[in-house]
């Protein structure tokens, strides 16, 4: 068995299109990588999706979606089958959804969370940041005393003064994997996850890096004010003009260009330990984003490339310095480590629902499948924030599949609705031939049928509790939690 240490890093929100200035491109740093030019994820939003990839099945076999906010200990994760290979298994985590509270503990001997200064299940950061006045001296007394209030109280103080605001956990994850990797017991192979939460809303860039793209006649600070209200602008009480969006879409791209340095520092780590020749190294995201596109913004509510189509590069043996354009998903990560590591693990592999695309591998994908189980927020959820909702917001009161050839994407909805896109001739999907296509439509319409039939669905509909540190963290995030 090839004792290849594993990195995954989840760089959030990161979408690929070679038309968007902001196309994530490490090629500089991961020489001799493969690049995956058709890699796409199984979900719009980071908790199905980085499910997906940790249980190799989509969110209907996994159930962790909108409806059920938990990956349940049911079905086994890769870092459990790494874990019994004898890996030492890290997780370094910038995003309140991949935490212990969601399920994502599962198979990991160390789970660092970067909001917390003193790793704790209390988190009075929040408070600290969010709260004013005699409210924050009420909660924050409340709240010290929830387990070690020595801890708690550092959390709140680190909280208030010390975590930048305009790094949203990059630069601490790499200085506790510096720590982390110099000091380690080299004895055992390791794996280690990484969620970088830049550049996930609200782009808060560096001046220096989004000072390289701005226009001459915007300053940082004017672009710092532009809107960066997702729900105010799907329900029509943010307006925002072109050239809103066109800086939004700057900030956006030196967020990505600052993760990319960062990136970079890791793999030099890696390499002065003399770790980077034993390391399988990907990178990919766990969803796009839409910036304007489709009349949205964020990744909700919407199963379009934009939100699917992610940037995926794999270094280290047996991958070579190549394009493919081979058809891939997220999902198919855990298998393709499994064969890279020469891994048997019959019952996980049973489990997983991926096609590995090992170089060695005879099997292609025909087609890609992701879905979208419930909105996220809810509609009640957006109502509570901002009031009475326009009739057309609430279509996004839906479920929707999505199935992707080379050559086409059929969107199916909950509420009956179906739209069909040739990519190669509207790649942004913009002009919906559902109608005028009947015979392609009809056949995507049952391959999906015939996919979803062929394993068992999970069977979670429930709402699953959160402590309310973490339902305020997702505020922080702009995901809207009732």
């Amino acid at each position: 068995m090839h004792k290849n240490n594993i990195v995954i890093f989840i760089t959030d929100t990161i979408r690929y299109d070679d038309a968007f200035p902001a196309r994530f491109n490490l090629k500089m740093s991961l020489s001799d990588s493969s690049s995956y030019r058709q890699a796409f994820t199984s979900s719009p939003w980071t908790l199905p999706s980085h499910a997906s990839l940790f249980t190799g099945t989509p969110p209907s076999k996994h159930g962790a979606h909108a409806d059920h906010k938990h990956l349940d200990g049911t079905l086994t994760t890769l870092p459990e089958v790494l874990q019994n290979e004898g890996y030492e298994t890290v997780a370094v985590s910038n995003n309140t959804w991949i935490s212990e509270e969601f399920g994502f503990d599962q198979g990991f001997e160390t789970f660092y969370k970067t909001w917390q200064y003193i790793q704790s299940d209390t988190d009075l950061g929040r408070i600290a940041r969010q709260e004013e006045g005699l409210d924050k001296l009420t909660k924050a007394t409340k709240a010290l005393f929830d387990g070690n209030p020595v801890t708690n109280l550092t959390n709140a103080i680190y909280g208030q003064f010390f975590r930048k605001t305009d790094d949203n956990g990059a630069a601490r994850t790499n200085e506790w994997i510096e720590d982390w990797l110099t000091t380690r017991d080299d004895s055992r192979p390791f794996f280690l996850f990484v969620n970088y939460l830049e550049p996930h809303l609200e782009y808060r860039p560096p001046k220096a890096y989004a000072e390289e793209y701005l226009p001459k006649d915007v300053t940082y600070e004017e672009a710092m004010e532009v809107p960066q209200d997702a729900w105010g602008y799907i329900t029509d009480k943010v307006e925002l003009t072109d050239e809103d969006f066109e800086i939004l879409r700057v900030l956006y791209r030196a967020e990505i260009d600052y993760l990319e340095d960062k990136i970079g520092e890791v793999i030099d780590l890696l390499k002065a330990e003399g770790q980077w020749d034993d390391t399988l190294f990907i990178i990919t995201s766990d969803h796009g984003e839409n910036i304007g596109e489709h009349g949205l913004m964020d990744h909700q509510y919407a199963l379009y490339d934009t939100l699917l189509h992610v940037p995926l590069y794999v270094h280290g043996y047996p991958f070579e310095d190549e394009e493919i354009d081979d058809l891939v998903q997220l999902l198919d990560i855990p298998p393709t480590i499994l064969d890279v590591l020469d891994i048997d693990a019959s019952d996980a592999r049973e489990q997983f629902m991926g096609i590995s695309f090992h170089p060695d591998a005879d099997k292609t994908r025909e087609y890609a499948v992701a879905e979208y189980m419930a909105p996220q927020p809810s509609m009640d959820a957006l109502e509570q924030r901002v009031g009475d909702l326009p009739n057309h917001v609430r279509r996004y009161d839906r479920s929707l599949r999505a199935i992707r050839t080379d050559r086409h994407k059929y969107i199916r909805g909950s509420d009956g609705s179906q739209e069909l896109y040739d990519l190669q001739e509207d790649p942004g999907e913009t002009s919906d031939i559902a109608d005028s296509h009947e015979n392609i439509r009809t056949d995507l319409d049952v391959i999906l049928d015939e996919w979803i039939n062929s394993f068992e669905q999970a069977d979670y509909t429930d709402e699953v509790a959160m402590s309310e540190d973490a339902k305020a963290r997702l505020e922080d995030l702009g995901y809207l939690q009732e």
